[in-house]
């Protein structure tokens, strides 16, 4: 796929800013645990708040294969940090997309500057892969919604300002699930303690607690039973920026991998030279443009609203998040010993693309996903 010179250049100027500003201090985010607020601020001024919110709130209006561009280079520098962005963005856009002029107006232009911060709040401790079982309640009060329910594995949790919420509204089904967007000062809601994980550890994530918290009803975002439909969209993009994200990741890990065989040598000889390097090499590099192709062709049909644009983000998800763990993987095994260690970043990266499986929905998901669709277009 042939990119534009303006594409080429905002890939270029966010890998710039990748490499200079996050790489270097990538290690220490991770190791310490920092939630780089002033870095994600500096992100903002390039645009990248608001990546494809109305340019009239702020935002850059850009397409959905644009911000693949952008997550995939930004996530040469911190995989993580990136992945929020990622996060953020989604938040910003439902807002845009779905809520009232007034709350728009107010909300949307410090989202776009990152002086606020947005969250997304799907998932329950019983409300995973079946997101449309959720339990969190809102019942209407006057003007107001009282919101009970936790919501779990929240990035952001406790530090965003902002958290866009599914709740029930209506029936046990699908369409009785709304979206509220609910500030952090809102009487009624908490946090849960910093969870411990694996990876992504630049980004802080938590439990957010709703006991009759207040809300109000001008807080909706579409009309009332459009929740589940809000959150399917929002993820067909999700979607392709966290596969962008191991995109990135793979990419960077890959070039590791080119360099060290070059300078490393054993058996009398740069490891370069043997057939078994050069093999995972060349399977590296296949996957990696199969992964690019896939990628962008499937950002291309969302922004075409293709027919089939929610299977192509699936099977790009699916595809691009395996084969981007696969790859570091593979570079980090290239570098033996060295690899385990934390003195590269390939330990870190690997650690940080595990999750790209799971979240957006996990790739057996997926896969029913895709399955699903299949059936469907054979009707």
């Amino acid at each position: 796929m042939q990119l534009s010179e303006e594409q080429i250049a905002f890939y270029d100027m966010a890998k710039d800013f990748a490499v200079k500003k996050m790489a270097p201090n990538a290690e220490k985010w991770d190791e310490e645990k920092i939630f780089p607020v002033d870095t994600l601020r500096e992100l903002a001024e390039l645009g990248f708040g608001g990546i494809y919110v109305n340019p009239d709130l702020g935002g850059s209006g850009l397409s959905r294969l644009d911000s693949t561009l952008i997550f995939e280079s930004l996530s040469h520098g911190c995989t993580s940090t990136a992945a929020f962005l990622s996060i953020h963005n989604m938040a910003n856009w439902m807002i845009d997309s779905f809520g009232s002029n007034e709350l728009k107006e107010r909300i949307v232009p410090d989202l776009c500057t990152m002086k606020k911060i947005a969250s997304y709040c799907l998932t329950e401790a019983g409300a995973g892969s079946d997101a449309g079982n959720l339990k969190t309640k809102a019942v209407k009060d006057g003007d107001h919604y009282i919101v009970n329910g936790t919501k779990s594995f929240i990035s952001g949790g406790g530090y965003s300002d902002v958290y866009v919420t599914m709740v029930r509204t209506g029936d046990k089904s699908s369409a009785g699930i709304s979206t509220l967007m609910i500030e952090k000062d809102s009487p009624g809601i908490s946090f849960g303690a910093q969870e411990k994980k694996m990876g992504w550890n630049s980004q802080p994530t938590a439990q957010v607690i709703f006991e009759d918290c207040r809300v109000p009803v001008k807080n909706l975002l579409g009309n009332e039973g459009d929740g589940f439909k809000i959150a399917m969209k929002g993820l067909d993009g999700g979607r392709l920026n966290i596969a962008a994200c191991s995109l990135g990741t793979a990419q960077s890990a890959f070039e590791r991998a080119v360099e060290y065989v070059g300078d490393r040598e054993q058996f009398g000889k740069k490891i370069q030279d043997f057939q078994s390097i050069q093999f995972k090499l060349a399977d590296m590099a296949t996957e990696l443009e199969a992964s690019r192709l896939m990628l962008r062709s499937a950002a291309a049909k969302v922004d075409e609203n293709a027919p089939d644009k929610t299977k192509s983000a699936a099977m790009a998800k699916r595809f691009v998040t395996d084969l981007g763990f696969k790859i570091v993987n593979e570079a980090l095994q290239i570098h033996g010993g060295y690899g385990y260690l934390k003195d590269y970043p390939l330990e870190r990266n690997l650690r940080d693309v595990r999750v790209h499986q799971i979240l957006e929905g996990t790739n057996e998901i997926m896969k029913v996903i895709i399955s699903r669709e299949i059936l469907k277009e054979n009707k």
